[in-house]
C-alpha cells in the first residue's frame, strides 16, 4: 500500500469559516478517492490564520519562524495540495497569497494542485479563473481542471447542497488521480541544499 500526504491550505479567517469547511470537504473526496485506489493517506491541515504574524515576519526577514517552517514544510512535501481562499474585492485574500510568497522558487512545480474559494456572492466565482489558477500556473503546479467555488446559498445547514457535492466529488477524484499517477514526494525542499558541488564552486562553475 502506498503512502501520500495531501496538505489542506485554508486562508479563512473567521472560526468557524466556510473555507475551512469547503477546504476539508475537497480534501476528504480526494482522500476517500485515493484511499479506493489503495492508499494510505495522511491529511495535513494548515490554518493561514494561526501563521498570519509569522507569514509578515518571513516577508521581512526572509527566514521563517518554527511554527511555520513546519507548515511550509507540510505544503512543499506533500504529494497533492488543496487550497482554498476567500475571495475579497475579486481576487484572493493578502493572506493566501503572502503564504505562496515565502514559498522557495521551484518548491511546487508539478505540483497537483486543487483550488477552491467561498464568497459572499456567485459572481466571486469568476476569480479563481482570473487570478487564483493563474497564480498557481506561475508557481507552476499542476492546477486540477476543476475550481470549486461555494456561495452562502451553496450551504444548506452546514451541508453542501447537491450541486455543490458534485463538484466536490469530481474535484477531489481529479486531484486524486494526478497524485495516483505521479511518485511520492521526495520531501520539503530544502532552501540551503547546494545545486553545486565544492568542486565546481572552486573551479568557478566549470566541470573538469
Amino acid at each position: 500500500m502506498s503512502r501520500r500526504t495531501l496538505a489542506v491550505v485554508s486562508a479563512g479567517l473567521s472560526q468557524p469559516s466556510s473555507t475551512r469547511l469547503l477546504a476539508d470537504q475537497l480534501a476528504a473526496a480526494a482522500r476517500d478517492e485515493l484511499v479506493r485506489r489503495g492508499a494510505e493517506v495522511e491529511l495535513r491541515v494548515v490554518e493561514l490564520r494561526d501563521h498570519a504574524h509569522d507569514v509578515v515576519n518571513n516577508m521581512l526577514t526572509g527566514f521563517p519562524p518554527a511554527a511555520l517552517r513546519e507548515a511550509v514544510d507540510a505544503v512543499t512535501g506533500a504529494d497533492g495540495i488543496v487550497a482554498v481562499t476567500p475571495i475579497f474585492n475579486a481576487s484572493y485574500n493578502g493572506l493566501f497569497k503572502s503564504f505562496f510568497d515565502v514559498l522557495e522558487p521551484g518548491a511546487l512545480t508539478d505540483r497537483p494542485v486543487l483550488i477552491g474559494a467561498t464568497g459572499g456572492t456567485a459572481r466571486h466565482s469568476l476569480a479563481l479563473e482570473h487570478a487564483v489558477r493563474p497564480m498557481f500556473s506561475h508557481l507552476r503546479a499542476a492546477v486540477a481542471p476543476t475550481a470549486v467555488f461555494a456561495a452562502p446559498e451553496d450551504w444548506s445547514g452546514g451541508t453542501a447542497d447537491g450541486a455543490l457535492r458534485a463538484r466536490i466529488r469530481r474535484a477531489g477524484a481529479e486531484l486524486a488521480d494526478q497524485v495516483d499517477h505521479r511518485l511520492p514526494a521526495s520531501g520539503p525542499v530544502d532552501p540551503f541544499a547546494l545545486t553545486t558541488d565544492f568542486a565546481q564552486l572552486l573551479g568557478g562553475g566549470r566541470e573538469s
